[in-house]
């Protein structure tokens, strides 16, 4: 699943909804009841903390607390897998409900991004049980793979922040169309393959274990990576615009989404990989 929640029509959104509001960094400047300007009371020296708008130490902390929540609704999803017959294992119908709440949840955030703080965990509630479930399945027919996914994902997300942090990752506006772009291309390929799917077409040469199905999935697993460096962007971004504290939330959402469908292709990939 591509990351939807973080995009430019977000900035856009608030710009022209809250711009100029006192408390986003910007002193209100109308005339008093008297009709005479009356400057803005200061209480000293500007400071670079401010108190209700987003910071990025906000944001990574709100990305822990759904990374956290994540991981034990995951663990849920992973025990509730039920083995009916030795060898057989039977998917949680509860898991599929939790992809249905947690995709609906990103939805309305996109629309809603101040009510993140509550959609954000229900997200990651439903999310992890579909993840948990789905994790339990790959494992128990490529032993240990999970781990393997688990460590390749943690360590992409280090690298990225290390090269973004660095500058050798410039977030520049060709790159966010380019990876927007490709992401939303991926995106309706997806949507497509799986309507066909319904109608029991399968697009084997992309989603196989050949050759050109490898690479599909190393090429979808690297934009998900490209990914993380827009996710970076519009957190550090937010604090300079002032946003407010509430879209600390949005934004670890979004990046909770992106970590996701990460560790999603690189599980896809090295099940590939040892089809081969």
């Amino acid at each position: 699943m591509s990351n939807p929640v973080l995009n430019e029509s977000t900035f856009d959104k608030l710009r022209t909804r809250h711009a100029g509001e006192p408390g986003w960094g910007a002193a209100s400047s109308q005339p008093s009841a008297s009709g005479t300007w009356a400057p803005p009371m200061t209480d000293g020296p500007v400071t670079k903390y401010h108190s209700g708008t987003m910071t990025v130490s906000g944001a990574a902390s709100a990305s822990l607390v759904l990374f956290a929540v994540l991981l034990i609704s995951a663990a849920v999803g992973w025990m509730a897998v039920a083995e009916p017959e030795p060898g057989v294992l039977a998917f949680p119908p509860m898991a599929f409900v939790g992809a249905i709440v947690g995709f609906i949840a990103v939805i309305v955030s996109m629309f809603k991004p101040m009510w993140s703080n509550v959609l954000g965990p229900v997200y990651a509630i439903g999310q992890g049980l579909f993840v948990g479930a789905l994790s339990k399945m790959f494992d128990a027919t490529y032993s240990g793979i999970v781990l393997q996914a688990v460590g390749t994902s943690l360590a992409v997300f280090g690298v990225m922040l290390m090269l973004y942090r660095s500058k050798v990752i410039r977030v520049t506006d060709r790159f966010r169309r380019i990876v927007i772009g490709a992401t939303l291309g991926v995106a309706v390929f997806y949507l497509v393959s799986f309507v066909f799917s319904l109608f029991g077409a399968n697009v084997s040469f992309f989603t196989g274990s050949n050759a050109v199905g490898i690479l599909f999935s190393l090429f979808v697993a690297g934009l998900a990576a490209f990914n993380l460096a827009l996710d970076f962007d519009f957190i550090e971004r937010g604090q300079q615009m002032a946003l407010p504290r509430r879209m600390e939330w949005f934004a670890a959402l979004g990046l909770l989404v992106t970590l996701v469908w990460l560790y999603l292709e690189v599980l896809r990939l090295l099940a590939k990989l040892r089809d081969r």
